[in-house]
Parts: structure tokens; C-alpha cells; sequence
């Protein structure tokens, strides 16, 4: 299959010039302080009709040839995810398991380290290699984590001779083995930092460090969070390919959401053609997207911590993607709605865009005790453990009325993305279930291994500081 020819350009959402898929993956955040978007939407509707039945690899880098154009060709693409997906533990790499009648599970916790981050990040990690090998020099990846993305980042960066990675968490703020998997790496080109502080307080930080010209170039800093808009064009792979395994009807996709990105994907696959009935957007007590799509306000409040630590966010980065496309994408536009969140107003939305957005999206709020009544419900109905995560998921669907309170898909069929291993949160399973999850080995190994990390308040100047010398350290290891 080939793609349509010119291939997008990569526009900023506050304006910037457009840049090809190359430099928009290498760049992360957009000069103008914005995210990078496709000027246009590839017309793919057939083409990815005729991938049903292909395996996923396919999938995935056929998306990549649709999104990455010249800077991409199908023959590099389809060699670069056939190796991202090929330490997957699970022959069809995503499966999708029918839990009831219409709900199916979207099972996406069989990579390397049992979460859905590392579909995008194993492609990533690739992206940077081929495209730092092309320029011939070394790169510093930073990123924030609320929980499994930095674990998911280490794993794919770590030991490739061209990077570095300082992963930022908030301290306190992720469940144990969420930190282990990440501290216990014992590698010199892998630096863990706790930001005393919330997921807000890393995300805040990381891009003050990428709109920090000097600092981006003294370490070339590389962007892995989803803001990077290569992890969106990796992630939307799977929609498709799960589309394609309940067949029948669109389907109404649940997603447990707290930066947005894994949502966005949904509508990006959309977008290029995707049939697809609706998104339902689950929020925990965090519920600053929930209360968006019900309101047309957004507005960050007080970050509470729940049993979904990875979704305790106030601040949903990739809302601005959506925000672009509701502003009719006038950078400028967005420019002033940006601005006057960083001063605590509100961004409103009329009633014309929010009619037209709740055409495909609905957001829901779920408390702490239909996480686990919803958690408990699938034990006993369907003898599966989920994580709390996708519990927010599966509660928001029937919340939104696409499921009936036996979790029957009341009109289209119901894809849930199961986004984490039930392993990775043992607390929760135990308090929901009053069982242990079964603990897979990656996990197993990172319990008695010696924790490396370094403790910073949310103060930038302390951060970009250890930036340097972590640049500096692992340039020297790698001579």
C-alpha cells in the first residue's frame, strides 16, 4: 500500500511554519510553544479498509507511511515496526477478547514493560535512532511521567548509543512498582528524577525546558511525552487494527484518559477514515476533560490523588490538538487561549464547536467506588482482573449509556482499552478484589533490585542544571 503523495506537513498549533515529519518528530514541542499537527488529514479510508485481517506490524507501519511521508518510505517503516513490536509477548500484539455481549477488551499491556505506552514508544525510540544516525549526532530525551510512560521510555531508549533519557515523576505520586520498573535500571545513560510535586509540576517543567532554546540545544533535548507527535500516529495504529478484529458496525471505543494523547489517537484514526461510533473520554475525580465535554469550559482545579495515579492530571496537554481543530486551527487563536490559561482563565467554547465535538466525543467522571464496584463487577461476571485504569474506562462507557448495567453494549459495539497489566497496581486489585493480581516476570525482577534516582523541588533552574550534567555524564560513558 502507498500513501497519499504529497504527504502532510507538520503545522504548529500557535502558528508555527509547517516542517516535515522528521523534524517535527526530532523537534517535540513546536517553536512557537505549541504542538505540532498534520496541516491536513491523508484521505485513507480505503486503504485502511483493505488492512482488516493484516497483523499488526502492518498496521502500524502502514500508518506511519500515511503520516510520515517522504521522511519515512513503506520499506523503512514496515522494517522499523516489525522490530518495535517483535519483543511483544502476545502473537497478535494487541489482542481483542469479547468480555460480554458487545463489550470487547482491547487488551494493550503485552509489551516489555505491560502497558499501552509502549506501542508509541518502541516506534519512537526507532524514529529517534534512524533519524539522530541520519544527522550524525547524540540527543538527551526528556520526559514526565504520571506513571507507565517513563518505564515504557527507558525501556525502548535505554542502550542505544545516540541517547540519553531523564524520566521526571512526581515523588509519592505513582504506584511503586510504576517507580521500580524505572529506578532499578541500571544503566549510566538512565537518569530518574522525583520532582517533589505533582504530574503538573513535571509536565510544567519539561516544557519550560524545551521552550528553552539555549538548553535544547546545549543537550538536544528529545521529546518522548505525547506531545511528540510521532507517539500519536504510532498509537492510532491500534484502533484500526482493533476495529478491524470486533468487525460488524463502528465501534464505540472507551478510553481512560488524563493527558489526552491516548484518545487523541482514536480521533486521529477517525479522522483519516476510521469509521468509528464514539469516543467516551473516562476521567477520574481529575475530571478537568469530563467536565469539557459537558460544559464547553476548561479549567484546571486541585489535583487529587486516586486509585488511577496516571491519570491524576489537571492539565491535559493534548487538549490543545483538539482545541486547534475547534478554533477553525487559527494559531493565533489558540495563541490567547493559551496565555489566558497560563493566567487562570478559563478557555470557553461555544455552543456550535461543543455540538459538533460531542459528535464524536463524551466524557464521564467516575468516583473511587465505581472503579472498583466496575473492577469487581468484571471479576465475578467475566473472571478477569482489569486495572483501575480501564475500570474508569469500562464505568464511563456505561455511564455514557453505550453499555447497560449488565455491561451489554446497548447499540454499537463497546472496544475498552485495558491500558495496564492489573499487576502494575496491586493495591488497588487487593482492595477491589481482595486478591493478588498474578505478577508477570518484568515485574518480578524489580522488586529486590537497588533503586537509582535523584529527589529536586519543582524549581527549573535546579532541573536544567541537572540536565547539563546528566548530557555531559552520559556523553562521557559513551566515548
Amino acid at each position: 500500500m502507498t500513501a497519499d503523495f504529497p504527504p502532510p506537513r507538520y503545522v504548529g498549533t500557535r502558528g508555527a511554519h509547517p516542517v516535515d515529519f522528521r523534524t517535527a518528530t526530532l523537534s517535540g514541542l513546536a517553536p512557537d510553544g505549541g504542538l505540532f499537527m498534520p496541516d491536513r488529514w491523508p484521505d485513507a479510508a480505503g486503504r485502511i479498509r483493505r488492512l482488516a485481517g493484516a497483523p499488526y506490524a502492518e498496521t502500524a507501519a502502514h500508518l506511519l507511511t500515511e503520516l510520515g511521508g517522504d521522511s519515512l518510505p513503506p520499506a523503512a517503516a514496515a522494517e522499523l515496526a516489525a522490530d518495535a513490536y517483535r519483543a511483544f509477548t502476545h502473537p497478535d500484539v494487541a489482542p481483542v477478547r469479547e468480555l460480554r455481549d458487545g463489550l470487547h477488551l482491547l487488551e494493550l499491556f503485552h509489551g516489555p514493560t505491560l502497558a499501552f505506552k509502549d506501542f508509541a514508544l518502541q516506534v519512537l525510540a526507532r524514529l529517534f535512532d534512524r533519524f539522530l544516525e541520519l544527522d550524525g549526532r547524540r540527543a538527551l530525551v526528556l520526559c514526565a511521567t504520571s506513571g507507565d510512560t517513563g518505564a515504557a521510555a527507558i525501556e525502548a531508549c535505554r542502550g542505544r548509543r545516540a541517547m540519553a533519557i531523564v524520566v521526571l515523576h512526581p515523588e509519592g505520586r505513582i504506584a511503586p512498582l510504576q517507580r521500580r520498573l524505572m529506578t532499578t535500571v541500571d544503566d549510566p545513560a538512565v537518569f530518574n528524577v522525583a520532582i517533589e510535586g505533582t504530574f503538573d509540576s513535571c509536565q510544567s517543567l519539561v516544557k519550560q525546558a524545551f521552550s528553552d532554546r539555549a538548553l535544547r540545544r546545549a543537550c538536544g533535548l528529545l521529546a518522548v511525552n505525547s506531545i511528540n507527535w510521532s507517539r500519536i500516529a504510532a498509537q492510532a495504529a491500534y484502533y484500526i487494527h482493533a476495529a478491524h478484529q470486533v468487525g460488524g458496525p463502528p465501534p464505540v471505543f472507551a478510553v481512560p484518559s488524563g493527558n489526552f494523547g491516548d484518545c487523541y489517537a482514536g480521533h486521529a484514526a477517525a479522522c483519516m477514515g476510521l469509521p468509528v461510533a464514539g469516543l467516551v473520554v473516562g476521567t477520574n475525580r481529575n475530571d478537568i476533560l469530563a467536565r469539557f465535554f459537558a460544559t464547553g469550559r476548561y479549567h484546571p482545579g486541585t489535583v487529587h490523588r486516586t486509585l488511577s495515579p496516571a491519570m491524576d492530571i489537571q492539565v491535559a496537554s493534548n487538549f490543545e490538538r483538539l482545541l486547534y481543530e475547534i478554533r477553525d486551527r487559527d494559531g493565533g487563536a489558540v495563541q490567547r487561549d493559551m496565555a489566558g490559561l497560563a493566567r487562570g482563565e478559563a478557555i470557553a467554547v461555544d455552543e456550535r464547536h461543543r455540538a459538533t465535538i460531542g459528535e464524536r466525543f463524551t466524557g464521564s467522571r467516575v468516583t473511587e467506588d465505581q472503579t472498583i464496584d466496575t473492577m469487581r463487577d468484571l471479576r465475578d461476571a467475566c473472571g478477569i482482573q482489569i486495572d483501575p485504569h480501564t475500570a474508569v474506562g469500562v464505568a464511563a462507557a456505561r455511564q455514557a449509556g453505550a453499555l447497560d448495567s449488565q455491561y451489554r453494549a446497548t447499540s454499537a459495539p463497546v472496544v475498552a482499552l485495558a491500558t495496564a497489566h492489573p499487576a502494575k497496581f496491586p493495591d488497588a486489585v487487593r482492595q477491589a478484589l481482595g486478591e493478588e493480581p498474578e505478577v508477570p516476570d518484568p515485574l518480578a525482577r524489580c522488586m529486590d533490585a537497588p533503586e537509582r534516582l535523584t529527589t529536586l523541588p519543582a524549581d527549573y533552574a535546579r532541573l536544567a542544571d541537572h540536565l547539563r550534567r546528566a548530557a555531559a555524564t552520559a556523553a562521557e560513558h559513551a566515548r
